[in-house]
């Protein structure tokens, strides 16, 4: 597979089958590793915290409210 980047580099994988990230987390960008997987779980768990505690997203500060 042959992947042309916006700025023009040419980006080979010998994989049959990839992923193209769309997040950009990814350490082997353009090619996805699942990094987002981790981050919307630690998002999962500070809203699960947030709750549990008696929070809701209406009474956190817009940079502490989880990202859809």
């Amino acid at each position: 597979m042959e992947l042309v980047l916006d700025d023009g580099t040419v980006v080979r994988s010998s994989r049959p089958v990839v992923a193209v990230c769309a997040c950009r987390p990814s350490a082997r960008y353009p090619f996805c590793d699942t990094s987002h997987r981790r981050q919307a779980r630690r998002a999962d768990q500070a809203e699960m915290g947030a709750t549990a505690s008696g929070a809701s997203n209406e009474e956190r500060p817009a940079s502490q409210a989880p990202r859809s």
